[in-house]
């Protein structure tokens, strides 16, 4: 067995280390979600934590961890007498980001269910976690249907599995911990909202510190148990700290005072719901126990504030987590309580170290689409195609946009934009399983079973299956795409108006695009050639703050565009080529710069439509007269063209287009 890194041994990250024994002591604070980026110690510190924890007591022989002292009913390896038990260490159960159903939840033996009417169940991870740590790494890139399980079991403690008329119920109570690198893509709110705390790490810049990790890692890795040993008087010790906290908790006066100091530093951030003012109680009484004291102080209020709030008070996917603590210092001093815990003043941090480091609020991602200030003239009229540099320019306000979708159907990640198969959706068929049998197509298995019953010498009542006739069902669902922006920044673009409503459209097509559970690139063109932006990838924030800081002048470079978005996608099927791709191209469709610029135009955009790119063309041409070039770019392209006031939901133009469209079809 391997011996696992020290937790005591970690360099830094104090802010982690205590969000993870705050858990430890107090479970009912409902789990941690670490974001930072690749090489923090994210995985090891959670991975050391499990060896901190007391062991638990459980029934001898049960597989989903029954309390001796309580045991539930309805365990499906039940009933259990109550009576002593015997005690294993704690577990802490990893979720692989590609795990399917039946490893999270548990599978039934389908075949026997049919032929002998049992319940042969094999229980999964869930099970497994059960009184325990359930660990997600790159928990923002797990598929959409494991998330909803999860968000079942945590809110229910229970795990439901149900196929064809046969029912299992078992316990799921754990510690829910994720890791996560926010620029691979952000969490859905439902599931971000389930962990109790959130904690950002990020590696040391002071280079003494960065000295001590390397030397601790190596001397771990030459020797991993002489390692562990060199530790083990500061991990005992730790986890006698762990045992008294928890004996002390329900001693912990949680007054008034700081209940006030609770209620109103969530209301004056404007934290959604209820959950993040019993979440902050919890933590509170748990940095007060993890101290040794009785009493829960104004400094535990506001390093609990700073543990439990950031990830609540993101008001769209583009808000950085993060406290102004000026104001959570304010709000703290005016709502102080009478009763003692509200007089003192709120210290740097609460005990254990760490200050929740919250990230500013700034740029794309702080306050939901500021940008850096346009210089003076920035305005007026667009400039000439040779135009120089000018500013980037802020974003017009984001708005809900039309369904963009790629023709056909596909068989990429799931996700929420286009028509796809999918083991999760609307039953549209069946098919011989290939390899594991997941979604059995009842009808069709007894179909298939039926004409072989005398035969096979069936006497009584259950159906005599065998395995080749079941039946897999075919499903078609929805996937998520490559939606590639490709971008006209040239001087073209480049009156503010139009160029601030042409990036509220594109930042709005990212909104949408984050709903749907796309990847996204970001290519632009302006000048003498075009460039990679941003490669694809499932950070709609890196995205959107690459859009705000896009300055724009310059020629127009439409073929050097097209081409350069030619050759991302090419690389990208190569890598993903079950993932489909939509190209969105952003421009007033002039073509300016170098030789036959137009036809050089035309040629890249009939190169794309003899690959089969689905596109579609945003057309930015405004003023009375217009030339109609983004159409006659569509059509090269093999796609369709809309107005920026047809890409709006609501917009009458596309109401009317939609409904035309719904009377063709």
């Amino acid at each position: 067995m391997t011996t696992p890194f020290p937790f005591t041994a970690v360099v830094g990250q104090d802010d982690l280390r205590l969000a993870l024994l705050l858990n430890a002591v107090s479970p009912a604070v409902g789990g941690v979600l670490v974001r930072g980026e690749k090489g923090t110690a994210k995985s090891t510190a959670v991975r050391a934590l499990s060896a901190l924890l007391p062991a638990v007591a459980v029934v001898p022989g049960c597989r989903f961890s029954c309390d001796p002292a309580a045991p539930d009913p309805a365990c499906p390896d039940g009933p259990h007498e109550p009576g002593p038990g015997t005690e294993r260490p704690a577990r802490m159960v990893e979720l692989p980001v590609g795990a399917s159903e039946d490893r999270l939840v548990g599978a039934l033996d389908i075949e026997r269910a049919l032929a002998e009417g049992v319940k042969a169940f094999e229980p999964g991870l869930l099970a497994d976690a059960h009184r325990g740590i359930l660990y997600v790494d790159e928990v923002n890139l797990l598929h959409d249907h494991l998330v909803d399980l999860l968000l079942d079991a945590a809110a229910m403690g229970a795990s439901y599995v149900e196929r064809e008329g046969v029912s299992v119920r078992h316990a799921a109570r754990f510690l829910l911990v994720g890791t996560m690198n926010p620029e691979e893509g952000e969490l859905r709110p439902q599931l971000l909202d389930r962990f109790g705390l959130t904690v950002e790490v990020a590696a040391s810049r002071e280079p003494d510190q960065r000295v001590e990790v390397v030397r601790r890692r190596l001397a771990y890795d030459d020797d991993p148990a002489a390692f562990a040993a060199r530790w083990a008087g500061e991990e005992a010790a730790v986890r006698q700290r762990i045992a008294a906290a928890r004996e002390l908790l329900p001693r912990v006066r949680l007054g008034d005072g700081a209940l006030r100091q609770i209620a109103a530093t969530c209301a004056a951030f404007e934290v959604d719901g209820m959950r993040a003012d019993i979440v902050m109680a919890r933590t509170a009484s748990a940095l007060a126990a993890w101290a040794g004291r009785t009493d829960v102080l104004a400094e535990d209020v506001r390093q609990a504030a700073l543990l439990a709030l950031p990830h609540r008070r993101r008001r769209n996917p583009f808000d950085a987590p993060g406290l102004d603590e000026e104001k959570l210092d304010e709000t703290l001093e005016q709502s102080a309580g009478d009763d003692g815990e509200g007089d003192d003043d709120p210290g740097p941090g609460g005990p254990g170290g760490g200050g929740g480091q919250p990230q500013p609020d700034a740029g794309p991602s702080g306050d939901g689409g500021s940008a850096a200030r346009p210089e003076a003239g920035e305005g007026g009229e667009p400039q000439p195609s040779g135009a120089g540099e000018q500013s980037a320019v802020r974003a017009a306000e984001p708005f809900r946009t039309k369904v963009l979708s790629v023709p056909g159907i596909g068989e990429g990640a799931a996700g929420r934009r286009s028509r796809a198969r999918t083991e999760h959706g609307r039953t549209t068929g069946d098919r011989r399983p290939r390899g594991t049998l997941t979604k059995l197509h009842l009808a069709a298995t007894v179909r298939a079973a039926a004409p072989h019953q005398r035969a096979r010498g069936r006497s009584g009542p259950g159906l005599v299956v065998r395995r080749d006739d079941l039946r897999q069902a075919a499903r078609e669902g929805r996937e998520g795409n490559l939606v590639l922006f490709v971008v006209d920044a040239s001087g073209s673009m480049a009156a503010r108006q139009r160029m601030g409503a042409v990036k509220g459209a594109v930042l709005s097509l990212l909104l949408d695009a984050y709903q749907r559970r796309d990847k996204v690139g970001l290519v632009t063109f302006r000048g003498s050639g075009a460039e990679v932006a941003l490669p694809p990838t499932s950070s709609v924030d890196a995205a959107a703050a690459r859009l705000q800081s896009l300055p724009t002048g310059g020629r127009t470079p439409l073929a050097a565009g097209l081409l350069k978005a030619h050759e991302v996608l090419r690389v990208e099927r190569l890598r993903d080529p079950a993932r489909r791709a939509l190209a969105v191209v952003v421009t007033d469709g002039r073509a300016t710069g170098g030789p036959e610029p137009v036809a050089l135009a035309g040629r890249a955009a009939r190169l794309f439509a003899a690959g089969g790119v689905a596109s579609v063309v945003v057309d930015c041409e405004s003023g009375p007269v217009r030339l109609g070039l983004a159409g006659r770019l569509a059509d090269e392209l093999a796609g369709t063209a809309v107005t920026l006031d047809e890409l709006r939901a609501d917009s009458i133009a596309g109401l009317v287009k939609g409904m035309q469209s719904g009377r063709a079809a």
